[in-house]
């Protein structure tokens, strides 16, 4: 398997995601036709997003923490899936948050509660 190509500054980030917005695709199918990393390209997404509404992206890609606003916790609403319960059980602890989850969890849920818990 090739090696991803990760983003390597705004300007990259910009024109990849430009070239997304063309094709009318999603993100991770776009990155993965090209040769991208599609979590760098969406990490630069989302803190583009975020430097629009106010901030600023130094060159890795990130807010600093000085930007940020303060965001308080929301609600997530998980919706679950009919499947085999899993015998499996793993625990995520950030900070003073606790997350439990088996393997049926969905992917796509896990990495919203944990976008909404970084963003505490």
């Amino acid at each position: 398997m090739a090696k991803l190509r990760k983003i390597e500054d705004e300007r990259d980030a910009r024109a990849c995601l430009a070239a997304v917005r063309a094709a009318g695709g999603r993100i991770g199918t776009w990155a993965r036709a090209h040769g991208v990393d599609g979590r760098s390209l969406n990490a630069w997404r989302e803190n583009l997003t975020r430097a629009s509404a106010g901030g600023r992206v130094d060159r890795s890609g990130r807010t600093p923490r000085a930007q940020l606003s303060p965001i308080s916790p929301g609600l997530v609403e998980l919706v679950a899936a009919p499947s085999v319960p899993s015998a499996a059980r793993y625990a995520l602890r950030i900070g003073t948050a606790s997350i439990e989850f088996g393997d049926d969890f969905r992917e796509e849920t896990l990495r919203r509660v944990v976008a909404m818990l970084r963003s505490c």
